[in-house]
């Protein structure tokens, strides 16, 4: 039988802790008794004896039966017993989320666009209906002139801990029909409707191939993976500081948060968003986000 030693089996120990009790659990481990036999083997009175198998029973360590002919008798529950002693858990102060780059969960674009698999374009080009198409949780690249793309991130954390940093990573560049190594473009991140802030892509990389890059594809060949980390003292992009806004201003409580990657036709730089997946691009990586907590 396996006994923990925790606070739910003091009845049990408190028990044990009486040499009278010890030595009638000593008797019974020879053979069954009733009360007047244990009272006088222990040598105490029959009252007394009762008042200790009471306990022992209590605690499960001993069982009565009543019989017409020798009274209550007595007889241990069981003689073997493992103690489990408590061990160390080693927390999970982490969890990783990879989000493909065609399983947003709502999407309002512009062409230029698209959405590709690693062997086709999903649809036509330059139509935002395609964005709906079931086929894009396959998707490894997407592109759009103005809009967004909106993902969930499940909330994984325990009720008792608190999210210390999220960091998020992506590679990405502009969009431009074709290409356009010097496209410009702000884009901007958010979580859970709250901007984090924005990055100025330099433009439209096709001056050589992606390492991923599957070779029917001619236009944008790869990105820029860029590192976004909030944690208590603000937003952060690629380690530099960018914005003094605190975990605690992007309401983390929620069950599950959203992250959104958007180009606002009314910025200074417009010039689109393309998102590339672990089989396009230079990197072999969906978005990668990281929850960490204490």
């Amino acid at each position: 039988m396996r006994v923990s030693i925790s606070e739910d089996n003091l009845e049990f120990f408190e028990a044990l802790a009486s040499p009278v009790r010890l030595k009638i659990i000593g008797c019974l481990s020879k053979r069954s008794m009733n009360i007047k036999e244990l009272a006088e083997n222990v040598g105490v009175s029959s009252a007394i004896m009762t008042s200790h198998i009471k306990k022992l029973e209590s605690a499960h360590l001993v069982e009565s039966k009543k019989s017409k002919q020798y009274g209550k008798v007595c007889s241990l529950v069981g003689t073997n017993y493992m103690l489990l002693f408590p061990t160390p858990r080693l927390a999970v102060t982490h969890y990783d989320v990879n989000l493909k780059v065609g399983q947003y969960t709502r999407a309002e674009i512009s062409p230029t666009c698209g959405i590709a698999t690693e062997h086709s374009v999903i649809g036509d080009y330059d139509d935002p209906r395609c964005f709906y198409d079931p086929r894009r949780e396959n998707a490894e690249l997407i592109w759009f002139s103005k809009g967004y793309v909106e993902y969930y991130i499940p909330n994984y954390v325990p009720d008792d801990c608190q999210v210390t940093s999220i960091e998020i990573c992506a590679e990405m560049c502009s969009e431009y029909p074709d290409v356009k190594i010097d496209a410009v473009s702000d884009i901007d991140l958010f979580l859970n409707d709250e901007h984090l802030c924005t990055w100025q892509s330099p433009g439209d990389f096709g001056d050589r191939r992606g390492r991923y890059t599957p070779s029917w594809w001619h236009a944008g060949q790869y990105g820029i993976l860029k590192r976004y980390e909030i944690n208590s003292l603000g937003v952060y992009l690629d380690k530099e500081l960018k914005a003094e806004k605190p975990l605690g201003h992007f309401h983390t409580e929620k069950d599950y948060w959203t992250l959104r990657f958007a180009v606002n036709e009314d910025s200074g730089n417009p010039g689109g968003l393309t998102l590339f997946g672990s089989k396009f691009g230079d990197y072999p990586q969906d978005i990668y986000v990281c929850v960490r907590y204490e």
